[in-house]
């Protein structure tokens, strides 16, 4: 019975709030308290005071077993020990077929990204030649596209 009488009180309360703030025109805020002042009235009408309470308690109980008992915090230790492999196991570098010579193999890899992609060569035809690039280009012939975004960002004091 009390708790049914706080739970409107704290109803009423709430739909006072929205109504003021209604009344100053702020619909949102008002909206907003409406939709919370709802909820103690509902929680009771529903049945789910009591739902709370053995939460409340469960929880409790949880709590004072963890402060108290060597086992529990052992427990979170292996917890904590787990999420830590499993967060390095993310920032690990490599990947498929990565084996001991991972940071050889990212070399390569890196090389490889740089060089320009040529089409393949027919069966029969020698080696394409490496090209040179001329050392005449400027940065700005070198973006090509990027030269408006460069222009602009600079423009900007990007």
């Amino acid at each position: 019975m009390l708790t049914g009488a706080i739970c409107y009180a704290l109803t009423a309360g709430g739909l006072v709030l929205a109504g003021l703030h209604a009344w100053r025109r702020r619909w949102r805020t008002a909206t907003r308290w409406a939709g919370l002042a709802l909820l103690p009235a509902g929680v009771y009408l529903t049945g789910l005071v009591p739902v709370g309470t053995a939460i409340g308690r469960a929880v409790g109980h949880w709590a004072t077993r963890l402060v108290f008992d060597p086992r529990v915090w052992t427990g979170v230790v292996l917890l904590g020990i787990a999420v830590l492999l499993l967060a390095l196991s993310r920032l690990g570098v490599g990947g498929k077929g990565s084996g001991s010579d991972g940071g050889a193999a990212q070399g390569r890899r890196s090389e490889q990204a740089h060089e320009p992609r040529r089409p393949p060569s027919p069966a029969g035809s020698a080696a394409p030649t490496a090209v040179a690039p001329t050392k005449g280009k400027s940065a700005a012939e070198e973006l090509g596209d990027f030269s408006d975004i460069e222009e602009i960002l600079r423009k900007r004091g990007i």
